[in-house]
């Protein structure tokens, strides 16, 4: 018996702001492509992150009518126990990825927050800051891997509905992947902050020293808004 498309359990579980908002995509030949490609790499028993249950973690945690701030990220960790479906986050016990480091170095730069002693970002995405990567699987040991699979057409269209649908969201660009996705953004609508990513290779060209976090809040306040709060529980 053929196995099922590896994207039918991916629709069910999704928030009904973010199924309504993505509903032509999710329809389309391209996710169904997509679902196809999944269900090769389990038939050639590659070993995918994050796990199944985990993939839309992003728009399960931030309902697409509570967004107030995207962070986009590109792969998910390719590293065991890593990826979790949040962008740049990782679980619990899990060593903190350098680029995550740096995340948390600004953090504390800016807004002189106590750096956390782990990478669980779950509870800003619980605030509605979206932490979603642009491709949302990857090959273990494979960085990349699944860059074309068809998983940007789905999150460049939620890029884009934030933009088209919502008012007043705060994007993060980080780095020139990130920043390429700008022409999806209204900036009249929102405001797009760009800064230099987060790795070793490139924070200190740009990344330390952005203040984004500040800048968010005080942009957020001005509109007549609760600021975003940057704390993670210990």
């Amino acid at each position: 018996m053929p196995a099922r498309p590896a994207t039918t359990d991916l629709v069910a579980p999704l928030e009904p702001g973010w199924r309504r908002a993505l509903a032509p995509e999710l329809a389309s030949p391209e996710f169904a492509a997509l679902g196809a490609f999944l269900s090769a790499e389990i038939a050639d028993d590659a070993v995918i992150y994050p796990p199944h249950p985990l993939r839309m973690t992003a728009f399960e945690r931030t309902p697409f009518d509570q967004v107030r701030v995207v962070v986009l990220g590109q792969d998910p960790y390719h590293g065991p126990e890593q990826a979790n479906g949040l962008a740049f986050a990782v679980p619990r016990g899990v060593v903190i990825p350098p680029s995550l480091r740096n995340v948390f170095t600004e953090l504390e730069r800016d807004l002189g927050l106590a750096r956390p002693a782990h990478g669980d970002l779950s509870a800003w995405a619980d605030r509605g800051v979206l932490l979603l990567n642009t491709s949302l699987t990857v090959r273990a040991g494979e960085a990349g891997s699944h860059s074309a699979a068809g998983w940007r057409t789905l999150t460049d269209a939620a890029v884009r509905a934030l933009s088209q649908q919502r008012e007043g969201i705060v994007f993060l660009l980080w780095g020139k992947h990130a920043q390429a996705r700008a022409d999806l953004i209204d900036e009249s609508r929102h405001l797009v902050l760009r800064a230099a990513h987060p790795s070793p290779l490139s924070a200190s060209r740009g990344f330390h020293g952005c203040g984004n976090y500040s800048r968010v809040n005080e942009w957020l306040i001005a509109r007549g808004e609760p600021p975003i709060d940057w704390s993670l529980p210990a």
